[in-house]
């Protein structure tokens, strides 16, 4: 667990840092190199500081032991996490929208002697490509070795942010090239790439607060590893739900019918240390057990 909490946090902070740097960047050279799709990206890259230093709260408070009041421990804090994070995403992307239409609408309809951003603002962006590259890869590792929603979250938004640069540096090239009008319909590009990023982040995390079942792969290897088990005649009925990246679930067997209590039992429990030590972040089993065929 203490892993797990470690690499979440260097996954965040290293985000941050990383997000902290091209802001300033993408901001003060999408300003002095008149760039409206760098200076776009920078607000973007604003943004992931702005609610990457939300989520390092949130995972603080995720670490914290189970009590009373929550007996399967504060891990759920990790989803809302990942929904803090798409609700900026999304907001950010509707300002970056709005701002870049209204200047593709200035571009062609009034005479302007703009002659496309400064080479430094193309080379930022190529810069920010190849960091996030980077980040993406190394934080979609971290997620899938830890589980954790808000972290995942974080890689989607790292790989979205490279198309996003691409989107900048394109429009960039080619506003420098002698069509004016392609970087700030690129700035408009990349707030549709933030907003789906946004809307994909927040469906994911809602999944888990909603308490979708983990699906019928989980029940098919709850099954296949109770079968052999001896006494367990017949696994009927699987009921699972996720606890941040934790599964908790309630199960119904059948077994013999002329069993005491007591030996019924013995089978329940050896079931539960099955399914504890056989399937990953499985966190609490719960055993029911009846004569086998009883509906």
């Amino acid at each position: 667990m203490e892993q797990r909490i470690y690499k979440s946090m260097l996954a965040v902070y290293v985000g941050v840092a990383a997000n902290a740097l091209l802001a300033v960047l993408k901001v003060s050279i999408g300003i002095l190199g008149s760039s409206p799709a760098l200076l776009a990206d920078g607000v973007n890259s604003t943004s992931d500081v702005a609610y990457g230093i939300v989520v390092t709260v949130f995972l603080k408070l995720s670490g914290k032991p189970a009590d009373h009041e929550h007996p399967y421990g504060h891990d759920q804090l990790e989803n809302i996490a990942a929904v803090v994070v798409g609700a900026f995403v999304i907001t950010t992307a509707i300002a970056i929208f709005w701002n870049t239409v209204n200047h593709v609408y200035a571009l062609l309809t009034v005479t302007s002697d703009y002659a496309g951003a400064s080479k430094v603002a193309f080379w930022v962006a190529i810069f920010a490509i190849f960091l996030k590259i980077g980040l993406t890869v190394w934080t979609s590792f971290v997620g899938k070795q830890t589980k954790n929603k808000a972290v995942m979250a974080l890689a989607h938004d790292h790989l979205n942010d490279i198309f996003a640069s691409l989107a900048a540096a394109a429009g960039i090239f080619f506003g420098r090239m002698g069509y004016p009008w392609v970087d700030p319909l690129a700035g408009t590009i990349v707030s549709l790439i933030i907003l789906y990023t946004g809307f994909s982040i927040i469906r994911s995390a809602t999944e888990d607060l909603m308490a979708t079942l983990p699906g019928k792969k989980l029940a098919k290897q709850i099954t296949e590893l109770l079968s052999p088990l001896e006494g367990v005649k017949a696994v009927e009925e699987v009921h699972a739900h996720r606890f941040g990246p934790y599964v908790v679930v309630n199960i119904t067997i059948g077994v013999d019918g002329d069993l005491t209590v007591s030996q019924g039992d013995a089978i329940a429990t050896q079931v539960e240390a099955m399914l504890l030590k056989n399937i990953e972040f499985m966190r609490r089993v719960y055993v029911h057990y009846h004569p086998a065929g009883l509906s």
